[in-house]
């Protein structure tokens, strides 16, 4: 499970999915096979969770890496560019943005 502190010295990684509501569903199971059998596996991940919104037309994906070079490695891979093209015609857009935590409240 992600832990969200300040105190991390990780990666943050957010990704935002527009998409429309028949398109939902394929996107999700999409992703969340790309976590379960590839992602999750790579050297660096830490975890990760996907959100929808209620309209059922934005996922986002939050994700912590041990580095950033880890998540940019994960990226190029042959695997996972591959996904990233069946994923790019799932969606209207997506964008994975780097972010470091600068305040948690609990």
């Amino acid at each position: 499970m992600p832990k969200i502190s300040q105190d991390n010295d990780f990666q943050t990684v957010l990704t935002t999915f527009e998409m429309t509501p028949g398109t939902c569903q394929d996107l999700l199971e999409a992703l969340t096979d790309a976590y379960q059998s590839f992602i999750s596996k790579q050297p660096g991940f830490i975890a990760a969770g996907l959100h929808v919104n209620d309209a059922q037309t934005r996922i986002a994906s939050y994700s912590q890496w041990r580095k950033r070079e880890d998540f940019q490695a994960m990226l190029r891979t042959k695997e996972m560019r591959s996904r990233n093209r069946k994923i790019a015609d799932l969606c209207k857009s997506f964008e994975p943005v780097m972010y470091d935590v600068a305040y948690s409240f609990n």
